[in-house]
């Protein structure tokens, strides 16, 4: 069961005066930042994150162990009672039952992060993101001020998030962390919720101390704020606490944060932007930004009622990273493991089959910046990115005739094309006066067939 004595202010009194402390640190280190939006704005981005384009996302807490419905069970079934989870818990389990009692079952019995690190290696992710806290307010590390609502008290008896940070760090895949800013139930984010945010017990007591415990113990390359709808970024504190995360803690130099810092703050603050779950906007964004999604296209964490039709399939997977990443994002794709720690046998093939597609086709795809034209869908469908000097083309449709007509390149007298994967040079024609190329594609085989999506590589054209 969750104590109530977990939330009292009384338990981390001595954190009380956490926003002074801060703004006392930086004041003594003579900040290069200041803790207001127009000053954090302008810290320029690690270069690590725009980089790595392709990371994986882990949704994994208490939610996992009624895995039904979805991650936000405990607010549909208690904040929100709907009648499809409360005949659920009625049919399923005894009376009286709470959410707390599904903590001791979360016991992460099979979970080997090590196991963790080398799928996600083999993914072709570049950063991974765990769910540190999600909004229930249990977290995955022994939080001092999360008492007996922790994965050291109850439940598993581990630190999940420093045991699969070591694994990370051996692979050099960049870490993030997931953090709610939120609890539904916390008895003091309740209280200041009836103050209108007004006071800041909630604040004070829990959430600073714990995202600076986050930071100093972990040191995290990415912090993903979540949580953020509820209330302004004055009441989080939030641009004193990145001023500090930005000048003085020990990740200043590489860490990267996105923009769910309050309700005012989406889309227009913070390191980079996510906007809304799914974001996938139409034109170039100004500033760098990230794509999260699901593989259960239903759910952010585990169902146990999931069905295949459910999950993305291996094309909508490679073509929607090739959207994200021609249109200068990042795609930061979701798997929900078991209570026991399972990353579920579809979420693997999925993941693996995409890790081979990149182990051919990332030249084009890691480091890599829009073109001056995105896409373009004159004959079939055909995405572009820029590294250096070379335009790579990505398309999912073969032409019958074996010719690619790409009207955008303006090909030059040494222009050279390639295909990843097919060794050699192909051949090539100028489709018009002034520009365009018909590529000559290379005979189909098991090889070429397998990859569903093809790259060509083009080499000195404008």
């Amino acid at each position: 069961m969750v104590a109530t004595a977990a939330w009292t202010p009384q338990r981390c009194c001595g954190w009380l005066q956490l926003p002074l402390l801060l703004l006392a640190i930086s004041a003594s280190a003579s900040p290069r930042y200041t803790p207001d939006w127009e000053s954090l704005d302008a810290r320029p981005l690690p270069s690590w994150y725009d980089e790595a384009k392709f990371g994986v996302f882990l949704h994994w807490g208490v939610y996992s162990v009624p895995a039904w419905g979805s991650e936000w069970f405990w607010w549909s079934w208690q904040g929100q009672h709907e009648s499809k989870y409360e005949d659920f818990m009625r049919q399923n389990y005894p009376p009286g039952f709470s959410y707390a009692d599904f903590a001791p079952q979360f016991r992460a019995s099979f979970y080997e992060p090590k196991k963790w690190a080398e799928l996600f290696e083999a993914s072709g992710a570049r950063y991974v993101v765990l769910t540190s806290k999600h909004h229930e307010g249990y977290t995955l590390w022994p939080s001092s001020t999360s008492w007996n609502w922790n994965s050291m008290d109850i439940g598993p008896h581990r630190d999940l998030v420093g045991e699969l940070g070591a694994f990370l760090q051996q692979k050099n895949i960049h870490y993030g962390l997931y953090h709610s800013l939120l609890e539904w139930f916390n008895p003091l984010y309740i209280l200041d919720k009836e103050n209108n945010f007004t006071t800041q017990n909630f604040v004070q007591t829990k959430i600073l101390p714990e995202m600076v415990d986050l930071v100093n113990r972990y040191q995290p390359d990415l912090i993903w704020s979540d949580g953020d709808w509820e209330a302004p970024d004055t009441y989080w504190n939030s641009t004193e606490f990145l001023a500090w995360l930005y000048n003085d803690s020990p990740v200043k130099d590489q860490i990267v944060v996105n923009d769910r810092w309050g309700i005012n703050t989406g889309c227009k603050h913070g390191g980079y932007i996510n906007c809304k779950d799914k974001y996938r906007p139409t034109t170039i964004p100004k500033r760098k930004w990230e794509m999260c999604t699901t593989l259960d296209k239903k759910s952010w964490g585990y169902r146990r009622d999931m069905d295949s039709s459910d999950v993305m399939t291996d094309s909508e997977i490679i073509l929607e990273l090739i959207f994200v990443v021609s249109f200068g994002g990042n795609y930061l794709l979701n798997v929900g493991p078991t209570k026991d720690g399972i990353i579920p046998p579809i979420f693997q093939e999925r993941l693996l089959s995409l890790g081979s597609w990149l182990s051919i086709n990332g030249e084009g795809i890691y480091a890599s910046k829009p073109w001056r034209v995105q896409m373009e869908n004159t004959t079939i469908p055909m995405w572009f990115t820029l590294k250096q000097s070379v335009v790579y083309v990505f398309y999912s449709d073969w032409p019958q005739e074996g010719m690619l007509l790409l009207t955008s390149p303006v090909p030059t007298n040494v222009t050279r094309v390639s295909m990843l994967g097919v060794p050699g040079f192909l051949k090539w024609s100028q489709a018009s006066v002034d520009q365009g190329l018909l590529v000559y594609l290379p005979q189909l085989s098991p090889d070429i067939l397998k990859m569903k999506v093809w790259t060509l590589k083009l080499e000195e054209v404008k």
